[in-house]
């Protein structure tokens, strides 16, 4: 006969673990071995094991006889079926947070609880959308057409044919949804499904809309009003609730994804919340001192180099970078001053150079 592995082991937790960390020990094991998700034939085995460990580990009247006795104290006042059989299975689910028998399935297949009004929404959509950097600077408000989902208007998003009878479903009896018993070993799970011949609407098919087939919407344009923050990055995403594709059962949409792309700019370099800028300036101009202009997102600014400056120096213009996303104040600016060589030089220039040239030779 082969030797029961002791429960903790089993678990994968210590003997003084705390009762939540045997939950979420049993909640991970659960989903990986779970027989409808784990295809591998010692999967039932496995779930079984971790599931008997769990019965055990979380009550404190069985825990207590284990922790003292071993599985000699459990088979000697509990036998398997007691803890199979007569335990609560749905409150472990439940107290392991599973919500009970359907919900195990909402867990393992990510669907939705509840019933045909419950949480199962449409699908979540993405829309790309670029931006410029002055976007960035100051926030965008903009109105964007794009692909989407309308409310059928000849049903008026119910998905029912008007004037329809009011006849329901013979397969879900109107509810829209048909719930299937299995068994796995001593234990029983409900698993609920949208009901294949009225495709949870809880009417005969004959009677949905046929210009939406039931989905209550129809493809075509949206329109619709964007508000960018200042201070996004490429790549940040805007979630926009309710906006994506409706659900062709319960009508509720799922959520837009709208996905940025910063456009570069012919100017500035920006990183993070920083704005690089490269100014060319004559050699005169860095030998003798000079002011010059430079452009920011925020209009020009006058910007005084000292004499004596030298190619590749960085100055900084305090609070001209971009907004912090996440609260308050700007960046910098940094302005990389470089010297301008000439490339056509006058006679006269030439010999100014070279007359410069020879008072600077010692």
């Amino acid at each position: 006969m082969t030797q029961k592995r002791d429960y903790y082991e089993v678990l994968n937790v210590a003997k003084d673990a705390p009762k939540e960390d045997i939950k979420k020990a049993y909640r991970k094991l659960a989903l990986k071995y779970h027989p409808d998700r784990n295809k591998a034939p010692e999967a039932e085995a496995q779930f079984k094991e971790i599931s008997e460990a769990y019965a055990v580990l979380s009550d404190d009247e069985k825990r207590s006889q284990y922790d003292r006795f071993g599985h000699a104290g459990i088979n000697g006042k509990y036998s398997a079926e007691d803890i199979f059989r007569g335990a609560d299975f749905e409150s472990i689910f439940r107290n392991a947070g599973f919500g009970g028998f359907e919900n195990i399935f909402d867990v393992l297949f990510g669907r939705g609880g509840g019933g045909r009004g419950g949480s199962r929404k449409g699908s979540d959509l993405r829309y790309d959308l670029t931006i410029t950097l002055e976007d960035v600077a100051f926030g965008l408000k903009k109105e964007v057409e794009m692909q989407g989902f309308e409310s059928c208007s000849t049903c008026g998003g119910s998905g029912i044919k008007k004037g329809a009878d009011a006849k329901k479903c013979t397969e879900c009896g109107g509810n829209g949804e048909i719930k299937i018993i299995r068994t796995l070993a001593f234990m029983r799970f409900a698993e609920v499904q949208v009901c294949p011949k009225c495709h949870g609407k809880g009417v005969p098919a004959e009677n949905l809309c046929g210009a939406c087939k039931g989905a209550g919407a129809v493809r075509g344009l949206r329109k619709i009003m964007l508000n960018i923050p200042a201070g996004v990055d490429e790549g940040n995403s805007l979630r926009l609730a309710g906006e994506g594709a409706p659900s062709n059962t319960t009508g509720q949409r799922g959520d837009l994804y709208v996905v940025l792309h910063v456009k570069p700019h012919k100017q500035f370099v920006r990183r993070g919340d920083h704005i690089y800028y490269q100014a060319k300036v004559s050699f005169p101009k860095l030998a003798l001192g000079s002011k010059i202009f430079v452009p920011t997102l925020y209009g020009e600014t006058k910007l005084k180099i000292p004499a004596g400056t030298q190619t590749g120096t960085l100055f900084k213009l305090r609070n001209k970078g971009l907004p912090h996303f996440h609260g308050f104040g700007k960046g910098d600016q940094f302005v990389e001053v470089t010297a301008e060589t000439p490339t056509k030089l006058s006679r006269k220039q030439k010999t100014l150079f070279k007359e410069l040239e020879e008072e600077t030779k010692d």
